[in-house]
C-alpha cells in the first residue's frame, strides 16, 4: 500500500505571475554553478536562490563554497524573505495536483497526486518490506549537502518523483476528473521546453481521503527523480518528504548522454577494441542520437561511429546489465579506457536539456576527447530494474519534462 500525507504547511506562489518568477529547474539540472548565476542575474526571484544559495552572488567570481556555513546562512535568508514576500501564501493541510502539458507528447496527459511520502516506507536493507523502491545508489556526502539546507532553511523545497504502476488506469481517472471539476490554482511555463505545469491545492477532507485511498491501491512506487531529496529528508529525520506520484506511463524519458576525457584515446584503438563486442558502422551524419536502446553513438576524430551490442555483450536476465548506460561502462569506460568508477571525474554526464550538436561542440572545442549519445531507457527497463530490486546504472534516466522546484514547498516545525 503506498501512502501520502497532507503538508501541514506548504508554501506556494500567490498566483500564476509569482509561479512564473519564482520556479526553476532543479539544482541537478545543470551543468555548472556559472549556469545557475546567470540564470539568477535574469530572474532574481527564483528559488535557486535558496536551494542553491551559494551562486546568489553579486557576481559570479564571488559564488561562495557549496555547502559551507556562509551559504547556507544565505539560503536561510533567502528562504525567509521568501515566506514573508507579496509573492507567496501558506495553505494549511493540503495535497495538490500537479500536470506538465508536455508539447511534445501532446497526446499524454501527465497529471500526478503530490503531498508527503513517509521515509518509513523507503525501502532499504533494514527496510526490506517498504513499498517504496529505489533504484539509484545514494552518495551519503550528497544526501547531507541536501539534508544541511533543510536544516538551514526549517524546508524542503526539492520534490521526489515517484512512479506508480496505475495499471487499470484508475488512479489517472480519478486525478483527470478532479483537473476537470475546476481551473487550476496557479500554472507557470517551463522556458527551456515549452511545458506548462499546472497545481491544484486540495485542502478538503473529504477529497483528500478520497484520493489516499486510490493511491493506497498500487502496491508500490518507485523513485524516478530525487534519489538523494528522499535521503536527506529521512537523514534529517523529519519523518516524511516532498513527492509527486505520477502513472509510469505517462512520464516521458530522455537521453542522457556522456561526455569523456580520456588523453591518447583513438578512434583505432576504441574500434580494435570493441570489435568482439559490436557491431561497428561509420556514420555521415554531422549528429547522431540513438532512438532505440541498444544502439550506441560514440563521436570522435570529426566523426560518428554507431555501435551495436552484439550477443553476449550483456545479461539479458539482468535489467540492470541490460541498459546501455551499464554496457557502454563495462565495455568502454572500464574496458577500454580504464575508467572503472561509473562517477569518475573523467565522466561528464550530460541530460536530455543538452542534444548531440552540443556534445559534438564540446568535443570539437577540445574540452573532452570523445562523446557518448545513448537512447532513452525505457519506461518498462526502468520498472523491470525497480521490480528486480536491483539499482540503476550511475546517470542512466533522465526524466523529462522534470517537476519545476518552487511551485510547493514544505514549511517545517
Amino acid at each position: 500500500m503506498v501512502n501520502v500525507n497532507p503538508i501541514r504547511r506548504a508554501l506556494v506562489p500567490f498566483d500564476s505571475g509569482a509561479a512564473q518568477r519564482l520556479c526553476s529547474p532543479n539544482y541537478d539540472e545543470f551543468q555548472s554553478d556559472r549556469e545557475i548565476w546567470e540564470l539568477l542575474q535574469v530572474q532574481p526571484e527564483s528559488v535557486l536562490r535558496a536551494t542553491m544559495p551559494h551562486c546568489n552572488a553579486v557576481s559570479a567570481d564571488e559564488m561562495l563554497e557549496d555547502g559551507s556555513p556562509e551559504a547556507l546562512a544565505e539560503g536561510a535568508l533567502k528562504m525567509a524573505q521568501m515566506v514573508e514576500s507579496d509573492s507567496t501564501k501558506v495553505v494549511e493541510n493540503t495535497l495538490f495536483l500537479y500536470e506538465i502539458a508536455d508539447p511534445e507528447r501532446p497526446e499524454v496527459r501527465q497529471i500526478g497526486l503530490g503531498g508527503m511520502a513517509p521515509t518509513d516506507d523507503i525501502r532499504t536493507e533494514e527496510n526490506p518490506g517498504g513499498v517504496i523502491i529505489r533504484n539509484e545508489g545514494i552518495r551519503e556526502e550528497k544526501a547531507k549537502g541536501r539534508a544541511d539546507l533543510i536544516e538551514a532553511t526549517n524546508a524542503i523545497i526539492g520534490t521526489v518523483n515517484l512512479s506508480v504502476d496505475d495499471q487499470d488506469g484508475e488512479f489517472l481517472g480519478s486525478l483527470e476528473s478532479y483537473t476537470e471539476q475546476r481551473p487550476c490554482d496557479f500554472e507557470a511555463l517551463d522556458n527551456e521546453d515549452g511545458s506548462a505545469h499546472r497545481i491544484w491545492m486540495i485542502t478538503n477532507s473529504d477529497e483528500i481521503n478520497s484520493l489516499r485511498e486510490v493511491l493506497a491501491a498500487e502496491p508500490h512506487a518507485y523513485v524516478a527523480d530525487g534519489n538523494h531529496r528522499s535521503a536527506a529528508a529521512a537523514m534529517r529525520g523529519e519523518g516524511g518528504f516532498l513527492t509527486v506520484f505520477f502513472p509510469a506511463h505517462t512520464m516521458g524519458l530522455a537521453p542522457y548522454n556522456r561526455l569523456v576525457t580520456a588523453p591518447g584515446i583513438t578512434e583505432g584503438i576504441l574500434v580494435e577494441g570493441l570489435s568482439e563486442t559490436f557491431e561497428i558502422e561509420r556514420l555521415k551524419a554531422s549528429t547522431y542520437q540513438p532512438e532505440r536502446i541498444h544502439e550506441i553513438g560514440v563521436y570522435m576524430e570529426g566523426g560518428w561511429l554507431k555501435l551495436s551490442p552484439r550477443a553476449g555483450a550483456y545479461d539479458a536476465s539482468n535489467a540492470a546489465q541490460a541498459i546501455d548506460s551499464d554496457i557502454v561502462q563495462r565495455h568502454i569506460f572500464a574496458g577500454i579506457l580504464g575508467i572503472e568508477d561509473p562517477r569518475a571525474k573523467e565522466l561528464t554526464f550530460v541530460g536530455g536539456n543538452r542534444d548531440a550538436a552540443y556534445l559534438k561542440s564540446e568535443v570539437d572545442a577540445g574540452r573532452h576527447d570523445l562523446a557518448v549519445t545513448l537512447a532513452p531507457v525505457t519506461i518498462d527497463q526502468f520498472i523491470d530494474v525497480c521490480r528486480q530490486n536491483r539499482i540503476m546504472p550511475p546517470k542512466s534516466t533522465w526524466f523529462q519534462p522534470k517537476i519545476r522546484s518552487g511551485l510547493v514547498m514544505a514549511l517545517l516545525g
